[in-house]
């Protein structure tokens, strides 16, 4: 009886040495190259739009697009914070570049939607000027391959844990008018 029960022990350990763990080792090898692919496709987005001053419908579905071709839904957080030319009227200065004045408020990714979404009024772009900082964080919201196989063998599980994520920012370089 006791040569029975080590030889099913034996058996069900040697599946999951030869099954389980190369299994959980090409899915975070999945993970990586996901979170590669997001991170280039992030850092192109924001980079592009730092050296034209424009967020634009195009290149926004282009990053969309590519973050979904990994086969994961992602979370996409944008934020511009808009360096404010009118610092105030006790204003002595003559420029608004003056160190350790600058003030500035943010404009988030539902207003930044809508503004590249709106055709009639800019033309699906959204402007920056010079001085303005862009800002975008990508978070997967599925919980992938190999999270499911972790969660069953370390016990790890939560809703805030993720994977694959990126974030880029940079000051605006140019000015995107029309």
């Amino acid at each position: 009886m006791s040569d029975t029960l080590i030889t099913i022990v034996a058996i069900f350990l040697a599946a999951i040495l030869m099954f389980v763990f190369p299994l959980l080792s090409v899915s975070e090898r999945n993970d990586d190259i996901a979170q590669l692919s997001v991170q280039t496709a992030t850092a192109k987005f924001v980079d592009d739009a730092r050296a034209s001053g424009k967020i634009t419908a195009e290149n926004y579905s282009q990053l969309i697009s590519t973050i979904n071709a990994t086969g994961n839904t992602y979370d996409v957080e944008m934020e511009v914070k808009v360096l404010d030319e009118n610092v105030g009227k006790k204003s002595a200065w003559t420029q608004g570049t003056v160190i350790g004045e600058n003030i500035y408020y943010s404009v988030y990714t539902s207003q930044i939607i809508s503004a590249i979404e709106n055709e009639n009024n800019n033309n699906g772009v959204y402007t920056m000027k010079e001085g303005d900082i862009f800002s975008v964080s990508v978070k997967n919201t599925n919980k992938t391959l190999s999270q499911t196989i972790r969660s069953v063998f370390y016990s790890i599980s939560g809703n805030d844990i993720y994977s694959v994520a990126a974030q880029h920012s940079g000051v605006v370089t140019a000015n995107g008018s029309y």
